[in-house]
């Protein structure tokens, strides 16, 4: 076991009790049109099909990828409302390596509407869009 002396030289101490360290984020979404949902994220921004859960033969939640990116699109059963407001005062904020304004441009040919094109913020190249219940994604370039 090293001690802190051993530690090389400028090496910040971590924090003791040692502070909560995650390795990875998911998202799970509830959609009111999980049919739609999947044609939007599959067909127009660019995800991919990981697996599909059924409930009683019916296609319940979808799992999908975007490289190491994950978001589980589920069905909301209305056993809280059918009308209830989604996706407010949320951003999934996604990095990537690949290009952001062809992206964006990928994203638009395929019938997608970006909330703010492509631009500079802090060192990185974003843009943002909506899905269809209104959970917003930011795409941006590693900084």
């Amino acid at each position: 076991m090293s001690t802190d002396s051993q530690k090389p030289p400028g090496t910040i101490p971590r924090a003791q009790p040692e502070s909560f360290r995650g390795r990875s984020l998911s998202a799970s979404l509830t959609v009111k049109d999980l049919q739609k949902s999947l044609v939007w994220y599959r067909d127009v921004v660019g995800f991919t099909v990981h697996q599909e859960y059924k409930r009683e033969g019916k296609v319940a939640a979808v799992a999908l990828h975007a490289g190491t990116v994950q978001i589980l699109i589920g069905q909301d059963d209305g056993a809280r409302g059918v009308d209830r407001i989604k996706g407010v005062g949320l951003s999934l904020q996604i990095t990537t390596a690949q290009n952001v304004d062809e992206l964006a441009n990928r994203i638009k040919e395929r019938g997608g509407m970006l909330e703010s094109e492509p631009a500079d913020f802090y060192g990185a190249r974003a843009f943002r869009l909506q899905d269809p219940d209104g959970f917003r994604l930011v795409i941006s370039s590693e900084r």
